[in-house]
């Protein structure tokens, strides 16, 4: 089989929902259509980062105005393209009831009198799983937790859990395909984000090669699921980040990858850095079915300079390993209902001690509320700790989070903490007519409703056939789908005449120009490298040396740390000085060595991983719910940032402070790093 292009596809946003730049994605399309290679519009529509509400709650991501605004755009590039959209997740969550929204909102564009020619066959896949099925197989011992953090799933769990939907692989996309080969959009309830990727280059696959071996089609299965997993985020594996890209996917499963910005380029690093994105670790990624092994991933930069060539990468099935194909499922329930309030503190006497001082607060409220049923909660957020200012004290932020069974027990206990803040006293005080400023947005409490929680995140065994589609349900499968026309017009096909038509198009374009927020953004960089060429640098610290420094979800329940060197010597500097040993790390991060879930190093993108349980009052927990304050985990990364590397009184030296005595690194490594900022950066 010669190694020629499969598919290509393009992915405007990272997700639906968000916006995107039509204008480019228009002028890409006049690009990839008159090739006559089989090209579609996938892109993913959800995740778990943004917490537990919509599972429980019915809730999406975005409005419901922003998917009809993107769904508009799209619909129209469908209709001038003659190409397929599918999108996996609708709404977010991928429950089936937001499945059958994305129907109705295509149903209302389609009937718009501006869009009387469309023709729009419509396949819509629904993963929510019957509960009496997941509590069926929780009976007999065949549903486990997805990862070391999660805890073991109860009844009680299931039952409290509204709706629980399946992460589904990309043996329903090919189905759909299949079934239906004239298909316009695939609207998929909850899925694997390079699922909907996956079954697009599988089924360009079987359909180009008749006679291929289903041996031979999983052998192209990592090449195709590691494309998946990098264009699900769009452009973020480029410099400076894209809002899409472009992927050209081959026979043998190797696939190249480009930015859609114009100002923007994919280096190897940057494609291989996006393998530490959101994982536990980067070299094994598992999915429904298997895992993707990326020790052995090449990357190959090419002559435009922009594009990356990808091969190498492998998949592993389960059932090839003698364990059953698994089901991630995801749910989410209510734990109550949350009032706060919120203020600042300006008196530094009140500063010095607000510990002390909302302590006596919990206390007031407690005696004062004897009436509210018992397992309620108070605590507070505090923000600006250590601010200081020229004449001394800063200001500190406090939001006070209430929990109870009701939202008038909640608001009763946020009304009393509210009360007994302002006027509580407390040793030294001079400011006698109140301690905090509050009033924002002329609301004292804030009461937002229920408060909700991961409750499922578990993998239950299948079945043999149980991952397809069923259009019937006649077959073993537990993913439903359906099949709709929406529109007045007639299917129009994508031949010949047609691509002629659309390459004519393209010689009358220009390409598009650079996004004004991207010229922005490098002119506050050149000014950033023209002040650190004058700065003295007064502290030596790991971010210091790193061109990333970010921590991120992987899945509810662990937070990932990625450090991503400027160079290969900075990278060979700290991987051998022994800095960051795990005894370190774990100090640094306020974790014990056992609770480090993975962590390592990963040359191809110069690199060093760490993931962490997520962890509340000394407690591991998931992200959302009851005093959660960063829901992405975005903000956890300092503690590994800060970590020193340099005394600040030399020039070199040793790298002291968490037991890290006589470990080297020579400050002509450092020069080297600093001296290679601004050529790194720009790439």
């Amino acid at each position: 089989m010669a190694d020629e292009p499969l598919c290509q596809i393009i992915t405007p946003v990272g997700n639906m929902g968000y916006g995107f730049d039509e204008e480019i994605t228009y002028f890409e399309l006049t690009q990839l259509v008159p090739t006559g290679i089989p090209t579609a519009i996938i892109l993913d529509s959800g995740s778990t980062d943004s917490g537990p509400q919509k599972l429980a709650l019915g809730s999406m991501t975005c409005p419901r105005s922003a998917y009809k605004r993107d769904l508009s755009k799209l619909l129209r590039l469908v209709h001038t393209f003659r190409v397929p959209l599918i999108f996996s997740s609708a709404g977010g969550d991928g429950a089936d009831e937001h499945v059958q929204e994305m129907e109705k909102i295509i149903e209302e564009l389609c009937a718009e009198e501006q869009n009387k020619d469309y023709h729009i066959t419509t396949i819509s896949m629904f993963a929510g799983i019957n509960k009496t099925t997941v509590l069926t197989r929780l009976g007999d011992g065949r549903i486990t937790p997805c990862g070391p953090c999660v805890p073991t799933l109860t009844a009680k769990d299931v039952e409290l859990s509204p709706r629980v939907v399946a992460q589904a692989g990309p043996e329903p996309f090919v189905d759909a395909m299949e079934a239906y080969p004239d298909f316009n959009v695939i609207i998929g309830g909850r899925a694997y984000d390079p699922a909907p990727y996956v079954g697009y280059s599988i089924y360009q696959l079987k359909r180009q090669y008749r006679n291929i071996s289903e041996q031979d089609i999983r052998s192209r299965i990592g090449g195709f699921t590691h494309m998946g997993k990098i264009m699900e985020c769009g452009g973020l594996c480029s410099r400076p980040k894209s809002g899409g890209a472009v992927a050209v996917v081959y026979s043998s499963g190797i696939f190249e990858v480009r930015p859609t910005a114009p100002d923007s380029r994919c280096t190897p690093q940057s494609v291989a850095a996006h393998a530490l994105y959101e994982n536990t670790r980067p070299d094994i990624l598992r999915g429904p079915g298997g895992s993707l092994h990326l020790e052995q991933a090449k990357y190959e930069q090419l002559a435009d300079g922009r594009t990356v060539r990808v091969s190498g990468s492998r998949y592993s099935s389960s059932r090839s390993q003698g364990v059953p194909y698994q089901f991630k499922l995801e749910a989410g329930r209510i734990c109550g209902y949350r009032s706060i309030f919120m203020g600042g503190i300006k008196d530094p006497i009140l500063i010095a001690q607000i510990d002390v001082v909302l302590g006596r607060v919990k206390a007031y409220v407690k005696q004062q509320n004897s009436d509210v049923p018992d397992g309620w909660k108070l605590d507070f957020h505090v923000y600006g700790r250590d601010h200081f200012t020229a004449a001394g004290n800063g200001e500190i932020f406090v939001i006070a989070e209430a929990l109870a069974s009701t939202q008038a027990h909640a608001t009763s206990l946020c009304n009393t903490a509210r009360v007994g803040m302002i006027h509580g006293p407390y040793p030294g005080q001079k400011a006698t007519s109140g301690n905090l400023g509050f009033g924002i947005g002329g609301i004292m409490e804030i009461e937002t409703g229920e408060c909700t929680e991961f409750s499922v995140y578990h993998l239950m065994d299948l079945e043999d056939g149980e991952e397809h589609l069923e259009f019937d349900d006649q077959g073993p499968g537990l993913l439903r789908g359906k099949v709709q026309i929406f529109g007045r017009g007639k299917r129009a096909r994508s031949d010949v005449d047609f691509r002629s038509s659309i390459a004519t198009l393209q010689r009358t374009l220009t390409k598009p120009k650079v996004l004004d927020f991207h010229k922005t953004a490098a002119a506050a960089v050149a000014t950033a490298k023209k002040s650190m060429a004058t700065a003295q640098i007064s502290s030596r610290t790991l971010a210091d040396v790193c061109q990333v420094m970010r921590s991120k979800n992987a899945g509810p329940y662990e937070i990932t740390l990625d450090a991503i060197f400027y160079n290969q010597e900075a990278y060979n500097a700290v991987k051998r000085s022994g800095v960051l040993a795990c005894s370190n790390v774990a100090k640094a991060l306020g974790v014990t060595e056992a609770d480090i879930v993975w962590m390592g190093w990963y040359e191809p993108a110069l690199a060093f991983k760490v993931t962490i349980p997520r962890v509340r009052w000394g407690k591991k927990t998931s992200a959302g719910g009851f005093m959660e304050s960063d829901i992405h985990g975005s903000q956890e990364h300092t503690g590994l940032a800060t970590l020193a590397l340099y005394p600040t009184n030399g020039v070199a030296g040793i790298l002291s402070g968490y037991g890290c005595q006589g470990a080297l690194v020579e400050w002509e490594v450092w020069e080297k790093v600093t001296r290679c900022k601004d050529r790194i950066c720009t790439g």
